[in-house]
């Protein structure tokens, strides 16, 4: 049985684009007649985050979170987020900066606060400053940790924080002719103390302070300290949470996913604010050094990391190897995963329904796109009789990101591999679909012009549209 886009008859042919997977979303009247709207959602919305679930599980996220995120009111907020992670088997690190409490020290003393290229001066009198917002803030985020008030989010919650001297620096020094004193650089992170905790499932809170061999204190930067610690442990993610928006290119539009050699681009430009400049040179040297991803969101919206994690495009913008949204071929890896995209389809009649060995069988026949690890979408090329014809088959988009192209990458992916296999010609059986197809150079034509093996096997009673593209 050769896999086939082919529609059940007299579907609507308006109710969904070729840029969306018909039916996944949908349910049948007697599965969802007696659950509200609001029941539905919650429901519609866990099925949808269960893959990230699962792809996260036991995966280590360093979170670095701006000393601005605790001046606004945001900290109850992100511990109850970051508690929830923890309780889904999620590996968290929280590294916390300081700089607008170290700056209200200085201020509540009548100290001068001193910047050179955007690192802090840090004198005696602003080290005893940052030894006492550092301090304050830790307790406060003991504090938040510890909660377990009913009818909150935190009740029931047992989260254990661990914090401790991690990190050992060494001193800025002289640069440009300005002595920093003791404002450090991170030197080492003990990471072997902080994976042992991380198995037990605690929480890692890591300040912005390191120490020398001969026991001196310095003030360091929250993004160095991040970054060194994503680095060194390895660490899947390096979250910073901002108060910026994310990366912005020169137009000023927001960057949702940037390449390592965009963000070298970005960076040369020189367009970009101080602060939002450190964060993305701290996010690609963390890319470049092996953690796999690195993002820049806004603490600005509430739950933003939550949204980061869990939904398709974010609130920010992620910085990547490689471009994050892939199409590649299918592996047998991901038979499940093309199952769950095209299950829904079939059971509504749009897909002739195949089985997983069929899957298996034909699995070279299919290539993906994937964001972060997560199918969105499946497309075959299926081999014909006649070798310089082939039938794209099973395109199939997850309806929560219809819209954003991925329909027409799967397309012209599938166009590709045609060329590339000597195909001069590609067609497609569909009911509901036409007009996509249409308006990407297909043309409607008759069961003749099919290949004589699938000429035999066409299945009238089903009166799809034929359609074919010259290559």
């Amino acid at each position: 049985m050769n896999l086939s886009t082919e529609p059940r008859p007299g579907a609507d042919p308006n109710s969904h684009g070729a840029d969306a997977m018909p039916g996944a979303a949908a349910a049948s009247t007697a599965e969802t007649a007696s659950i509200e709207p609001s029941q539905q959602d919650f429901v519609r919305w866990l099925r949808e985050v269960a893959p990230y679930i699962h792809a996260f599980r036991g995966k280590t996220f360093v979170i670095g979170i701006a000393g601005e995120l605790i001046a606004a009111g945001h900290m109850n907020h992100l511990v109850q987020d970051l508690s929830l992670l923890n309780a889904m088997g999620m590996r968290i690190v929280l590294v916390y900066g300081s700089r607008p409490q170290v700056s209200e020290q200085l201020k509540l003393r009548q100290l001068d606060d001193r910047f050179a290229a955007n690192l802090r001066v840090t004198d005696n009198a602003a080290l005893e400053c940052v030894k006492e917002a550092v301090g304050e803030l830790r307790l406060d985020l003991e504090a938040a940790f510890s909660q377990g008030l009913p009818n909150t989010p935190m009740q029931h919650a047992s989260v254990r924080v661990v914090s401790g001297n991690f990190v050992s620096a060494r001193p800025v020094g002289v640069v440009d002719g300005i002595d920093h004193l003791h404002t450090g650089i991170t030197r080492k992170v003990d990471v072997q103390p902080i994976r042992f905790a991380l198995d037990s499932g605690a929480i890692i809170l890591m300040a912005p302070l390191g120490f020398s061999a001969t026991g001196e204190a310095f003030n360091l930067t929250l993004e160095d300290v991040a970054c060194r610690t994503a680095i060194e442990l390895d660490a899947d993610k390096l979250i910073f949470l901002t108060e910026v928006d994310g990366i912005l290119d020169a137009q000023g539009v927001l960057q949702t996913e940037v390449s390592e050699t965009l963000a070298h681009e970005l960076l040369a430009a020189g367009h970009l604010a101080p602060d939002t400049a450190d964060y993305l040179r701290h996010a690609l040297k963390a890319c470049e050094n092996g953690v796999a991803r690195a993002h820049v969101i806004p603490f600005s919206v509430d739950g933003s990391v939550l949204l980061e994690l869990f939904t398709h495009d974010g609130v920010g913008t992620m910085v990547v190897e490689e471009t994050l949204e892939s199409l590649r071929r299918a592996t047998l890896d991901d038979v499940g995963g093309i199952l769950s995209i095209i299950r829904p389809m079939e059971e509504e009649g749009i897909l002739v329904p195949r089985d997983h060995s069929l899957i298996e069988r034909e699995i070279d026949n299919f290539s993906l796109i994937e964001h972060d690890g997560v199918i969105f979408g499946c497309a075959a090329l299926v081999p014909q009789s006649d070798p310089a014809i082939g039938e794209m088959a099973c395109l199939a988009v997850n309806p929560k990101v219809q819209g954003q192209g991925d329909g027409d990458r799967l397309l012209r992916h599938i166009e590709q591999r045609a060329r590339a296999a000597g195909m001069k010609q590609l067609f497609v059986l569909t009911t509901r679909t036409m007009h996509w197809f249409l308006k990407r150079g297909f043309v409607a034509t008759s069961a003749e012009a099919l290949p004589a093996s699938k000429r035999e096997k066409y299945d009238r009673r089903r009166a799809s549209h034929i359609l074919i593209k010259s290559l």
